[in-house]
């Protein structure tokens, strides 16, 4: 059985939300994590709902990289998509990993474009401060290199191709 990893994830200006995942599988330049359960409300990108509470997500976690990356899921197991979150890179001290959500998202489903989330809520953080001028270049320079890697059809990474929610299962029971 993999081992439990407790993910606390940070929003400013919200409480921090501890998620209890599993650590499917550990290499030095990623980390796949298996949440059985997305206990929270669905979410969404505009109207379409993109990843239903209770339903299954298999994140990649990137140490050193301003983002990681979730493979989202359906109740029926159905895969809607990858969903970028970028984040302060994250911080793991044995079985508790911690980052900071930095409010952009991109949302790439299986059939159509991809959308940048949250724009607004990135910009309304960094004029309150949530989000220094420092760290904002940081995040903006991260989406340019996403955008570019997009465009050439080179994301998300094969990783996040190659592990699907089938295959993280069947690592989480060695």
């Amino acid at each position: 059985m993999a081992p439990r990893i407790r993910y606390q994830y940070r929003r400013p200006g919200r409480d921090v939300t501890t998620y209890d995942e599993f650590l499917v599988l550990d290499r030095p330049d990623v980390k796949v994590l298996l949440q059985e359960t997305y206990g929270s409300r669905e979410l969404r990108a505009g109207e379409t709902i993109i990843h239903e509470a209770g339903a299954p997500m298999v994140w990649y976690v990137f140490p050193a990289r301003w983002h990681d990356i979730a493979r989202f899921h359906l109740l029926d197991g159905r895969f809607s998509g990858w969903y970028t979150n970028l984040t302060t890179p994250v911080e793991m001290k044995d079985d508790v990993w911690s980052a900071t959500d930095l409010f952009l998202d991109l949302w790439q489903p299986v059939m159509g474009d991809p959308q940048w989330l949250d724009e607004d809520e990135f910009e309304q953080a960094c004029r309150a401060g949530w989000i220094d001028s420092a760290t904002r270049r940081r995040v903006l320079n991260e989406r340019a290199i996403i955008d570019l890697q997009v465009r050439q059809d080179a994301w998300p990474p094969p990783i996040t191709k190659d592990i699907d929610l089938d295959q993280a299962r069947a690592l989480k029971q060695g």
